[in-house]
């Protein structure tokens, strides 16, 4: 019996150690999202056009580079004439790339014309709007808790429309293409480190045209600016692959439930980034807005455990497996 128990105690041992890891992986994942715009500012007198297409060529070179030193090219290789073979599939992948790629460029060029603050709502509002997304295109039912935290939500970005006389198209468009982004991604059965891989060689070619484009007109800053700004052009491949690779890994050991309170840590960080290191404006009326905002993500977060406790016979919280 004590041998049993030395090895249950192990394996919780081990278990935990796992989720402490995955905890870490995730938060680190998170981190760095919330603090990209210090990396897109440093760069923010190249094009937001230019960035991109260097984001995406050097993140594929770097994806190319890591599949070959994990031994995982042949499984490339394999989803690449499954896709050849599949139209379906290969239509999922195009529209994931495309929808990838608009949301870096419109995240770009806010963090580097000063509107860090408005990318942030982006964020907020996100998990909300793939709720949404969820009703119309996968038939999923909302809780009255959920209509709840929409309507709240909904009603912060109607307060700064008001406010401002515009649509926050900023916050809007960021939160549409990756909500429809994690929407095709739902179809597409592929792990971060291929799906990467695959989104970002259906944009290469155009990026790289791009690129020799701009290098043939001169406008390039690429090997025509201080050669920092030349090194970090590079390092959009690594900056970008690097905390997806850390979020895959965060994943693979921590429940959906931690992954879902964590993931506000990016916006956040932003947020706290634009008013405090670049100096936004930050309104009462943006406060207001960003209040209903935050308490329908606070409605959002704790809903399921509403629905739990108000659900009949239900059974205790320690017996659930997986949530």
């Amino acid at each position: 019996m004590a041998d049993k128990a030395h090895v249950t105690d192990r394996g919780v041992s081990r278990a935990e150690k796992r989720q402490r890891a995955g905890a870490v992986y995730a938060v680190l994942a998170y981190s760095l999202w919330g603090l990209l715009p210090m990396y897109w500012k440093l760069i923010d007198q190249v094009s937001a056009f230019e960035i991109l297409a260097h984001r995406i060529f050097w993140a594929f070179i770097f994806m190319i580079i890591l599949l070959i030193f994990l031994g995982r090219l042949g499984d490339f290789f394999r989803r690449f004439r499954f896709f050849l073979s599949h139209p379906a599939n290969l239509v999922l992948i195009v529209a994931a790339s495309i929808l990838i790629s608009i949301n870096w460029l419109v995240y770009i060029w806010a963090v580097n014309n000063g509107h860090i603050v408005e990318s942030s709502m982006g964020y907020y509002i996100n998990p909300l709007v793939s709720i949404l997304l969820g009703i119309l295109f996968l038939k999923e039912k909302l809780t009255p808790w959920q209509i709840v935290a929409f309507l709240l939500a909904t009603a912060g970005v109607f307060i700064q429309t008001i406010e401002f006389g515009q649509v926050p198209w900023i916050a809007i468009s960021l939160a549409l293409t990756f909500g429809f982004y994690g929407l095709t991604k739902k179809f597409i059965r592929l792990d971060a480190v291929l799906g990467l891989t695959f989104e970002t060689l259906i944009v290469t070619p155009i990026a790289f045209v791009y690129l020799i484009y701009a290098q043939m007109q001169g406008t390039a800053a690429f090997g025509h600016s201080p050669t920092l700004t030349t090194v970090l052009l590079i390092g959009t491949g690594v900056v970008t692959a690097l905390p997806l690779l850390f979020f895959a890994e965060g994943a693979r050991n921590i429940s959906l439930t931690m992954i879902g309170f964590f993931q506000y840590i990016s916006p956040t960080l932003t947020l706290i980034l634009g008013v405090t290191l670049y100096k936004e404006s930050f309104s009462q009326a943006q406060l207001i807005s960003f209040s209903f905002i935050w308490l329908g993500l606070l409605v959002f977060s704790v809903s399921p455990f509403m629905k739990r406790r108000l659900s009949p016979g239900r059974r205790p919280l320690g017996t659930h497996q997986h949530e």
